[in-house]
């Protein structure tokens, strides 16, 4: 599974000796006895840090998957051959045939189609089936305490052991990434505590095994991060070839990009544009490439992840389960 979230900068070396993990050891110890304290301060129970956080080490497997990610940039069609298969479609369309009434209902609740729902699901957890198996405890602790972003990782972790206190989840179910972010939804503790929602009306909002919990959080998120209901986050696009400069500069509506040479690349398509609000051309692979055009929607997918080709892929892949 591609993660959605790159949070880390480099972290310090490996401790090689036992001499050195054992002051590494003692240097964690330390580092929680503070977050032990300032929980305290923020009101999280004695019994929920005791069980989340005694006896915690460093987890060698967090620092291993930090220390190794690959360094190179994927092209646009590397990374959607990559995520938009047919595997993954023919299970994103098994997944909306058994909740179709569920999708329905998130979508006249929170005002987000299945489409989007079913590329973020799909992509982060396919849908559910893989969303990461370490303690998320463990994870934002060790990164707290080691990586280049100590702050960061800090507030997440208290935000995690906020979540335990709330009594959510126990600690032994809080699982997710090696960074932290959590559930079928990948929601990192703060996005956690502001968007999910317990849409089964169990009392607890559980983003692991509850799929109305899963798909109200991700609708939730959308919504409050500017999704609008109406045509959708955009459509392919054709461009007639003329000199790219000229399609530089602010969006336009779909009639102003016809005059000058770009069109959806179907007839469908463009009856489901908006004819009346500014449209924006994304080409993800440079002049030469795929052309998109898209509404304010898309910058709401950009928000749950700020790259065009993960919204480019949200949106590509819902559009595929769907027809």
């Amino acid at each position: 599974m591609i993660s959605r979230r790159s949070l880390c900068t480099a972290l310090p070396l490996v401790l090689a000796s036992p001499a050195a993990l054992a002051a590494g050891r003692d240097g964690f110890a330390g580092f929680l006895d503070g977050v032990w304290a300032e929980a305290r301060g923020r009101g999280i129970a004695p019994g929920v840090l005791a069980a989340a956080l005694d006896g915690l080490v460093p987890n060698q497997g967090v620092l291993a998957r930090e220390r190794h990610q690959p360094e190179f940039t994927m092209t646009w069609a590397h990374y959607q051959a990559l995520l938009i298969t047919p595997t993954r479609i023919a299970a994103g369309r098994a997944a909306y045939r058994a909740h179709q009434p569920l999708f329905a209902a998130v979508a006249h609740r929170f005002g987000v189609g299945p489409g989007v729902i079913l590329g973020i699901w799909g992509i982060e957890s396919s849908f559910g089936a893989s969303s990461g198996d370490f303690r998320v405890v463990d994870a934002l602790a060790t990164l707290a305490w080691a990586s280049g972003r100590p702050a960061f990782f800090r507030a997440e972790l208290i935000d995690a052991l906020r979540i335990l206190n709330d009594g959510d989840i126990a600690a032994t179910g809080m699982t997710g990434s090696y960074a932290g972010a959590m559930g079928q939804p990948q929601f990192m503790p703060s996005s956690y505590l502001h968007y999910a929602v317990d849409l089964d009306g169990t009392g607890r909002r559980n983003i692991w095994t509850s799929v109305p919990d899963v798909l109200g959080s991700i609708a939730n998120y959308l919504a409050r991060n500017g999704w609008r209901p109406g045509p959708g986050w955009g459509a392919p696009a054709v461009v007639d070839g003329r000199d790219a400069s000229l399609l530089g500069g602010p969006a336009r509506t779909l009639a102003g990009w016809r005059r000058i040479g770009v069109a959806p690349e179907d007839r469908d398509m463009g009856r489901r544009l908006p004819q009346d609000v500014p449209l924006s051309l994304v080409r993800p692979a440079g002049p030469a490439g795929p052309a998109f055009l898209v509404t304010s929607d898309f910058a709401a997918i950009r928000r749950y992840n700020p790259s065009d080709f993960y919204a480019l892929a949200v949106g590509l892949l819902g559009d595929r389960i769907l027809a």
